[in-house]
């Protein structure tokens, strides 16, 4: 089945936007890729920043989806290679947005009211929950004061870790395997607070990365 010209636009923007950057590709740049009219492209969106608003929906969807504590069962060790594989995997599939995110921001209000309300009251709540739970089951010895702080550092990790490779490799590929090396900073965050008995269940994880 053919693809919508309203979702060919959405992904194909995605594709230019991680190759290139978001600045640099124009509408007109994304019409000519696409093989439509300026017209064409703006019957569906007013502006590149309703493009890149609408990417931001699909990277919410996707993170909502895939980073949540199960209600009908406890947490085990191995849910935490789950949510760095979800977590690397939404920041490679939408690496572009954290290339520049105060930029990004910065250029469209609703994006910047939207995200940090998805950091705040979604994605902090949500990481601190396992965090907890982790402590509870005695995956991790964290004080119930530090579990915030760690979240937050975990999340600058994942959120940064694209650009910051980037920065300092500018001649270097970025690639998947890139966020495997994300994951392992991840896990050297952990590491202090993993509790003797649960050291070699903690290295299989880490170990395959």
């Amino acid at each position: 089945m053919q693809m919508k010209t309203y979702d060919r636009i959405v992904q194909e923007s995605l594709a230019l936007f991680n190759e290139h950057g978001e600045r640099p590709i124009t509408t007109n740049h994304i019409a000519a890729h696409l093989g439509i009219s300026p017209g064409n492209l703006y019957y569906h969106f007013r502006n590149k920043e309703e493009i890149v608003y609408q990417i931001f929906r699909l990277y919410l969807e996707y993170m909502r989806e895939h980073l949540q504590v199960p209600e009908h069962r406890v947490l085990e060790p191995e849910d935490l290679a789950r949510y760095l594989d979800a977590a690397f995997a939404a920041m490679w599939q939408y690496r572009f947005m954290f290339y520049d995110l105060p930029g990004l921001l910065s250029r469209s209000p609703q994006l910047q009211d939207d995200y940090h309300g998805y950091v705040k009251n979604e994605l902090t709540p949500i990481l601190a929950k396992a965090f907890g739970e982790f402590a509870a089951i005695g995956f991790i010895d964290v004080r119930p004061t530090d579990i915030i702080p760690l979240a937050t550092n975990t999340w600058m990790v994942v959120k940064f870790w694209f650009a910051f490779q980037q920065t300092i490799h500018p001649h270097r590929p970025i690639s998947e395997e890139t966020g495997k090396q994300g994951a392992r900073q991840v896990l050297a965050l952990f590491r202090p607070y993993v509790q003797p008995s649960f050291m070699a269940v903690f290295e299989e994880i880490a170990a395959r990365y």
